[in-house]
């Protein structure tokens, strides 16, 4: 069994031995009970050592992948679908029902919509040394409480980092957050009630409009262009409803990778003072620009924009570190919402975020990801475009694109990425109302991958003729 192990790679050889069995299991559909090659056998045909290859089959039987038999090695397991397993697995963001880490880590499916970075693209060295730094200097961050609006160290750094933005704050003036999902649930607590009505843009991110729905809000649809949403369908709703915010992603939109442009924020701005709404605008996505940038923050709006932020996208996701700022009068409001459901927020994790941010470590490693996030950008869509599909918008920045093979044949779409073991994020995802779409989410960080590629080349022309010759026997 060729396991095609490149010693290369930034992918620890153990994780490769998994990814490639879980790969092969997968496509060659073996029956449970099949029994593996010998740990003999795959360590000789691939040079490895036995003992790496005994750790990773050691690793797939702890994952119910395989089992060990006395006297037999290794077998196929029989997969139990585990019910609590997949219910574990469906609220991540842009999911299918077989969406998750309990798909990836067992079968080796590329999760091509994900909405964040592949594990090998992590440097886990600052954050060990953040780690270090906070348990040898600052036991108060290992085991206490946080100050009700944050660790006051946070909230200087993020005032700075607002500064360097243009968006006017103070340190009084910044709520820190369990990441931005937080904010807004804080947001939508304290300034709505069952029956009230907000605008949101479609496509937009999916688990807003749950939250909104889950608190009884009803939700009216503004389409988002190539700029920023759609300012006469906006008109148009504003002359028949009072919504009391509108929710907006202005930076390398969630999922289109649009950015807002300079007239349809001013034209945003002037309607929320004449038709007196407030703008939530979430900018989680804002530290990967690569151009220069409107944020309705920036810009002079009287208090009527609430910015939301968080450094799960950038730097980890388990740390859950985001922050909100907003008018004096709100944030108070919104305080005594968060520390009488959730007494506060982690001070060890802001402890970290604070470290990273003084030592200017989380600065060189943006710098490093903006680059990198570049370089797949522009393969992506030169590979998008080369299959003929249909790009959405070029984005400035972030690491999404929008798009849709030309062949509009969602069936056969599906089809051909299960076969490839490609998880998609179809845009039903991104719908209030989980209206059909042919358009994709793309994650430009995973689509050089080489079950990517052969997607985008299966839905081109080149695809599409082959199918074409086969069905008809030419």
């Amino acid at each position: 069994m060729d396991l095609g192990i490149n010693r290369q790679a930034l992918v620890p050889v153990v994780q490769q031995i998994v990814s490639a069995i879980a790969a092969w299991i997968r496509e060659s559909g073996v029956s449970p009970g099949t029994r593996l090659p010998s740990i003999r056998q795959l360590a000789h045909d691939n040079l490895l050592s036995q003992s790496s290859v005994v750790e990773a089959l050691e690793r797939m039987v702890a994952e119910g992948l395989l089992a060990s038999r006395a006297g037999s090695g290794f077998v196929i397991a029989v997969q139990p679908v585990a019910g609590s397993l997949l219910a574990e697995c469906q609220w991540y963001e842009g999911a299918e029902r077989k969406w998750g880490d309990f798909t990836d880590n067992q079968l080796g499916e590329l999760k091509l919509g994900c909405g964040w970075l592949p594990d090998t693209w992590r440097e886990s060295d600052d954050i060990s040394y953040a780690i270090r730094e906070i348990s040898r200097t600052d036991t108060a961050g290992v085991f206490n409480y946080s100050t009700p609006l944050g660790l006051p160290a946070l909230r200087e750094q993020l005032h700075k980092r607002l500064m360097q933005i243009q968006v006017a704050s103070s340190a009084e003036r910044i709520l820190t957050t369990h990441g931005a999902s937080h904010a807004q649930d804080l947001l939508i607590r304290s300034l709505l009630k069952a029956g009230d009505t907000v605008v949101v843009e479609t496509p937009g991110y999916g688990n807003l409009y749950r939250q909104l729905t889950f608190h009884g809000v009803t939700l009216l649809e503004v389409p988002r262009t190539r700029s920023g949403p759609d300012i006469q369908a906006l008109e148009t709703l504003l002359a028949s409803h009072r919504p009391k915010c509108l929710f907006i992603n202005s930076l390398y939109h969630n999922p289109t990778g649009s950015s807002l442009s300079r007239e349809v924020a001013e034209r945003l701005l002037h309607l929320a003072r004449t038709r007196d709404f407030l703008i939530v605008e979430e900018d989680v996505y804002g530290d990967l620009q690569h151009a220069s940038c409107v944020r309705l923050a920036a810009l002079a709006h009287d208090d009527r924009v609430i910015y939301i932020s968080s450094f799960s996208k950038t730097l980890s996701s388990a740390l859950r570190v985001g922050y909100l700022t907003a008018s004096t009068a709100l944030v108070s409001q919104v305080l005594k919402l968060k520390i009488l459901t959730g007494m506060g927020t982690s001070r060890f994790a802001e402890a970290m975020v604070a470290c990273l941010l003084a030592n200017g470590t989380y600065r060189k490693w943006v710098q490093r990801l903006r680059r990198r996030l570049g370089t797949e950008m522009a393969k992506t869509l030169q590979v998008l475009e080369d299959e003929e599909w249909e790009v959405f918008t070029v984005p400035a920045g972030g690491m999404f694109v929008w798009a849709r093979p030309r062949t509009g044949d969602g069936s056969r779409l599906h089809a051909r990425a299960r076969q490839l073991g490609v998880l998609l994020s179809s845009g039903e995802l991104f719908s209030p109302t989980g209206e059909h779409a042919d358009w994709l989410r793309i994650n430009v960080a995973y689509a050089c991958d080489y079950r990517a590629l052969a997607l985008f080349k299966a839905m081109g022309p080149a695809g599409s003729t082959s199918t074409i010759l086969k069905t008809t026997g030419v």
